[in-house]
């Protein structure tokens, strides 16, 4: 399957660079990967003007075989500017195992090894692949927090850091010394570098109108501040019952039937109505309140840990709690998987986004990794999520088929589906 061209940075002892990437597609039977350069050399640019300039043209490159090439050089400068999830800072990261590992951190380190690996896979880098194959740590990045908690957690990330210190200069060094920086046609030059000034000058105005209107905007609200602040407190709406205990009842939509449960966020943590990775739903909204009357049912969910758990035992045991599902709290699954497959415009983004937040809570909560590592943008299904999610026009759109984002998107459904347990 062909995959997208997609631009990124490079930040390398030179500087920060741009090029191009292709991630894995298939052709012919064989799996390839590849980025903009010729024989042993990596093409980059100072800028997208520099790099717009040389792909329109360029005839001699190692992408030019690319089943989506051929929509390259139609792009406009904007659209290759590489965006925040595809720019790679490799000159950081000694600073960034400098410090305990977070999970923004991880996430990052993990996006930055995976394009070094790709580096040294098609540039052939065999001592890259030594110095990262030799410390176990590399491997696990993509996991997240769990591998590097504890105390063998602490002993796996000191190797990673150690093994940055001692060695990390030398993937730079290799790297760098593939860069090369061709020249390009300067009339094309002049024209590349004309958009791209134009595209940010738009931008620092759109900007500037944004924060003067922001800024009259509170100026009004500063006129209006003494006058509307009573009126304002009596026109407050009561929160309802849900909303006091901070736990929300939610209606998930799968395979054609509804679910009903219980989640809330403990420390911006997902806690759902059950234990050991394990969600307990039921059919109704009156099945659900009606379990919850039996009190000891549901002892040992997570749930218990929440301070305002007893409250809502206590309505249900009365015969007082109405399951009532906000909206916002209604996740329809079903049809998400034909959908993709179908392409881009069939796809709703506020029923993807939805979708992505359960999946994602869920396995965050049941301590399973796999799904943050399907929906990541490194991987084709992330990058389609992201490109729906987040749309910029500075972004090459991902490229039919997608058959290998439904197939990826479906595991992650059945992974979810094997979490539920029907009551």
């Amino acid at each position: 399957m062909a995959q997208d061209i997609i631009p990124i940075e490079l930040g390398l002892p030179q500087g920060d660079l741009v090029t191009l990437w292709a991630p894995r597609w298939r052709e012919d039977g064989e799996e390839w990967e590849a980025f903009l350069g010729d024989e042993d050399d990596l093409y980059a640019f100072p800028d997208a003007a520099h790099l717009a300039a040389f792909v329109r043209t360029a005839e001699q490159h190692d992408l030019v075989d690319h089943p989506a090439w051929e929509a390259v050089p139609e792009l406009n400068v904007p659209e290759l500017i590489p965006d925040d999830d595809h720019s790679f800072d490799l000159v950081g990261v000694p600073e960034m195992v400098a410090e305990q590992p977070d999970s923004w951190t991880l996430a990052e380190l993990a996006e930055i090894v995976g394009i070094v690996r790709s580096l040294a896979d098609v540039c052939e880098l065999d001592e890259v692949h030594e110095i990262l194959d030799g410390c176990e740590g590399f491997s696990l990045l993509d996991q997240g927090q769990l591998p590097f908690t504890g105390r063998e957690g602490a002993r796996l990330w000191n190797d990673l850091s150690e093994t940055v210190s001692e060695k990390w200069d030398v993937i730079l060094d290799k790297i760098d010394e593939l860069v090369t920086v061709p020249e390009v046609d300067a009339t094309t030059l002049d024209q590349t570098a004309e958009e791209l000034a134009a595209f940010h000058e738009e931008s620092a105005e759109a900007e500037a109108g944004v924060d003067t209107e922001s800024d009259g905007d509170d100026l009004d609200e500063i006129d209006s501040d003494s006058e509307s602040t009573d009126e304002d407190d009596d026109a407050e709406e009561p929160v309802g019952f849900w909303a006091e205990v901070g736990i929300d009842p939610i209606k998930i939509v799968l395979s054609e039937k509804e679910y009903f449960t219980l989640r809330c966020y403990l420390d911006d943590e997902p806690i759902f109505l059950g234990s050991d990775g394990t969600i307990e739903v039921f059919g109704s909204e009156k099945a659900l309140a009606r379990k919850l009357a039996d009190g000891g049912e549901f002892a040992d969910t997570d749930l218990a840990d929440v301070s305002t758990w007893d409250e809502v035992l206590t309505k249900a045991t009365a015969g007082e709690l109405e399951i009532e599902v906000d909206p916002d709290n209604t996740y329809v699954i079903t049809g998400l998987d034909e959908d993709i497959a179908e392409g881009l415009d069939a796809i709703d983004p506020t029923q993807l986004e939805l979708a992505v937040e359960l999946v994602t809570d869920a396995a965050d909560w049941a301590g399973d990794d796999s799904v943050a590592s399907a929906l990541s943008s490194s991987e084709s299904l992330g990058w389609l999520v992201s490109f729906v999610l987040r749309p910029d026009p500075t972004r090459l759109a991902p490229s039919p088929p997608f058959d290998a984002e439904q197939k990826a998107w479906r595991a992650v459904v059945e992974t979810f589906e094997d979490r539920i347990n029907l009551n």
